[in-house]
């Protein structure tokens, strides 16, 4: 394996200034690194930048997680750009946390930019290693970058706001003691965990059980949390979420919490059933996938929890919120149809999981209804309209043989 230990000190770029972003960015600085760059699209520089080089970034919250891991503080990163070339311009890490469906945009200023030696980590993946090699290969880039994503950012995290306004201060509510990761090539893998050593935004994993590494970048896939709990969720609780402040009066609708309130044993049951849709996936493309308990889907946090609380030596949950009691746990949102959960995790990552279904033949049924119903939401059909497919990422027309060796080599 490489020596990755030239990464130690140079600087730290995050593409991308929402919650996750911010929060990579504060922590980072806090954690110790002397040069920390926040790029974010000049089109949204109003509403996530501007004012913060006075103000610095606020980072607090509760922080959950086992081993009691805190940091918080008020953060001034060293740069503040919208300008791709002076965030990344000699960085070593490159850490990318914008939603999916902005990946194109991000990549297009980003591939000209790049420099050997870089490493970039998506936070989390959501097919973007795949995409972002693709439109490499594409356009001639042949720089010697590592490239891979973890299955979750390292936290929960929330932009305080009021009616509109944002502040320039994240609550983190949750802090992983491990993530899955790998590379893409996954012959990079163990460079590209062994490059999250140099993350501060890393330490409470690191020091905490660490990160695992996946088998290839399609298990941080399956492995993403986010559609299996949110979409199901999401779906089936829109009543709950719509009324909520309405007929369940008394709320701000932003304080609606999926996990505290629209969960419940027929959901988590649909969730259970998802993932199994995931698992034969998995199985048919001879790649991993995370492992989980039955009886883990039927918390308020369902199988999230296990990323700040862990495991026991029997491989239980340490920590179990039952579904019979209240809970203010989970983070808020969605807050409309319109939120993340939908617009996102399903035109991305389950439309991705039915194509990989038609393409090599397992039935997906559960998360085919998910697309039909999130599409009529938004009055779309995601099936055709999406963008996302195998030919997208660059993926299309080959045979597992022919997967697996894209996957796994240079």
């Amino acid at each position: 394996m490489k020596n990755m230990e030239y990464l130690k000190g140079l600087p730290i770029a995050v593409l991308g200034s929402g919650a996750v972003g911010k929060t990579l960015a504060a922590d980072c600085k806090l954690g110790g690194c002397k040069d920390v760059r926040l790029y974010g699209s000049a089109e949204f520089f109003d509403s996530s930048l501007n004012g913060i080089d006075k103000t610095g970034i606020l980072l607090d919250g509760i922080q959950r997680n086992r081993d009691c891991f805190e940091r918080s503080g008020r953060a001034f990163v060293d740069k503040i750009t919208t300008d791709m070339s002076v965030a990344v311009k000699g960085a070593g890490i490159i850490c990318i946390s914008t939603v999916a469906w902005r990946h194109d945009l991000f990549f297009d200023k980003l591939i000209p930019c790049l420099e050997d030696g870089q490493v970039i980590m998506f936070f989390p993946d959501n097919w973007g290693s795949l995409l972002l090699r693709k439109m490499m290969n594409d356009r001639g880039c042949n720089k010697d970058v590592i490239i891979g994503g973890w299955s979750s950012a390292p936290y929960g995290t929330r932009i305080e706001s009021i009616n509109g306004y944002r502040f320039p201060h994240v609550g983190v509510k949750y802090r992983a003691i491990t993530l899955r990761g790998a590379a893409f090539p996954a012959s990079d893998s163990d460079e590209f965990i062994e490059a999250s050593r140099y993350l501060p935004a890393m330490d409470a994993i690191t020091n905490g059980d660490g990160p695992q590494k996946g088998d290839t970048i399609l298990d941080i896939e399956f492995a993403n949390v986010n559609p299996v709990i949110h979409v199901p969720a999401s779906i089936l609780g829109v009543s709950t979420m719509e009324n909520w402040g309405v007929i369940f009066g008394g709320h701000d609708k932003n304080t609606y919490s999926m996990y505290s309130h629209g969960l419940c044993k027929s959901i988590c049951e649909v969730q259970y059933k998802f993932y199994n849709e995931e698992i034969s996936l998995a199985k048919k493309l001879r790649v991993g996938c995370p492992e989980y308990k039955y009886e883990m889907f039927f918390s308020r946090r369902s199988v999230l929890t296990q990323e700040y609380m862990g495991i026991n030596k029997d491989g239980n949950d340490n920590v179990i919120f039952p579904l019979d009691q209240p809970s203010n746990e989970g983070n808020t949102g969605p807050n409309s149809v319109n939120h993340r959960y939908i617009t996102e995790d399903i035109p991305v990552n389950c439309k991705l999981y039915h194509d990989l279904g038609c393409a090599y033949g397992v039935k997906t049924p559960i998360i085919d209804s998910m697309i039909v119903l999130g599409g009529a939401f938004h009055g779309v059909d995601y099936l055709r309209e999406s963008r996302y497919s195998l030919d997208y990422i660059g993926i299309s027309n080959m045979s597992i043989e022919e997967l697996n060796h894209y996957l796994r080599e240079k």
